[in-house]
């Protein structure tokens, strides 16, 4: 989620003509105009990628028995959610990329900001759940073996929901307040708040400073959390007696620590180039916005897949029963 706060809080001026644009068009990377094909297909390998390893990662944690654990739903829930992150962008991006298809209603606009923060605020507090978890199992499994593990689920995954529905919908309502009438070219690949903001022909400081808030109050807090649930679960794991207690314990933890990365590494490249590369051309940072919304998605079923006994021995039981079957039929 890019929230892309700018510092000239009165870009906008309370003169308007009384007329706001419903209707935008995106054009996607400006400057690249003529390589959209060829662009458009590490997007399009990227999508499926998404779509079919967190499919698969949802089927086989609803399925197998054994990974009927917090942890393992808790990655569940990741998954649904970058399905839904890589859904609402992607398409839309392919249709701009190879039918000049850059229409998009207002309503639409704000459908895709509500979806784009909401599941970056979501994916935020899930990893922030994990970090718990992962904590608890480690630093106090007597409690953990206790705890009814589908009472907490339920609770978490309620809690991560209206916690981004709340700090999102009055984005969306205070996108749609505002008179839109300086232009409708949006020179991205999907709607993004600031950059429509921009558009305005009012004051956009209560928009500026509610998305900063937003972020402030929501990713950057779970990311002190987590890292100081890390910091308890690092000093357990140094005072267990043996090295081989010390690799039980860190791989237990190995996976979520990827995804972390996963999903803080690219907003923070993004962050500075948008802060401190002022000279970067702005197809640069269209790319960087669009990886950071396309990496986690691709890449964490990757991880849990590589990382996970369970999940990558289930995953290998489906493929071989998949080839069998088109053998079968090929066969005959």
């Amino acid at each position: 989620m890019s929230f892309q706060i700018s510092v000239t809080l009165s870009m906008a001026t309370p003169n308007h003509t009384g007329t706001s644009h419903s209707l935008f068009i995106l054009l996607g990377i400006p400057g690249l105009e003529d390589q959209h094909i060829w662009i458009s297909r590490p997007f399009f390998i990227s999508y499926l990628v998404a779509v079919l390893g967190n499919s698969l990662l949802v089927f086989i944690v609803v399925t197998e028995c054994s990974l009927h654990e917090p942890m393992y739903f808790f990655l569940c829930m990741l998954a649904v959610v970058d399905l839904i992150l890589s859904t609402t962008t992607v398409p839309k991006a392919l249709a701009v990329f190879w039918f000049h298809a850059g229409e998009i209603s207002l309503d639409g606009c704000a459908t895709q900001i509500f979806f784009i923060h909401a599941t970056f605020i979501a994916e935020s507090g899930i990893l922030l759940a994990m970090a718990f978890d992962c904590y608890v199992a480690i630093c106090d499994p007597l409690r953990y073996v206790r705890v009814p593990c589908c009472e907490v689920i339920i609770r978490v995954g309620l809690v991560v929901v209206l916690r981004s529905f709340s700090v999102i919908l009055p984005d969306v309502f205070l996108v749609k307040r505002l008179p839109l009438c300086h232009s409708n070219v949006l020179p991205h690949t999907y709607c993004e708040h600031m950059a429509v903001a921009k558009f305005a022909c009012a004051n956009i400081r209560v928009n500026v400073w509610y998305g900063l808030s937003a972020l402030l109050s929501t990713a950057m807090i779970d990311a002190l959390h987590i890292w100081v649930s890390y910091t308890f679960i690092l000093n357990a794991v140094f005072r267990l007696p043996s090295r081989g207690a010390w690799q039980k314990a860190l791989g237990t933890c190995s996976s979520h620590i990827c995804a972390i990365l996963v999903f803080y590494i690219p907003i923070a490249v993004s962050s500075l180039t948008h802060c401190f590369g002022n000279h970067v051309p702005p197809h640069i940072h269209i790319l960087l916005a669009k990886c950071y919304l396309l990496i986690p998605p691709v890449l964490n079923p990757i991880v849990y897949a590589v990382h996970t006994k369970q999940i990558r021995e289930r995953l290998l039981h489906i493929l071989k029963s998949l080839w069998r079957i088109l053998r079968d039929k090929l066969s005959k």
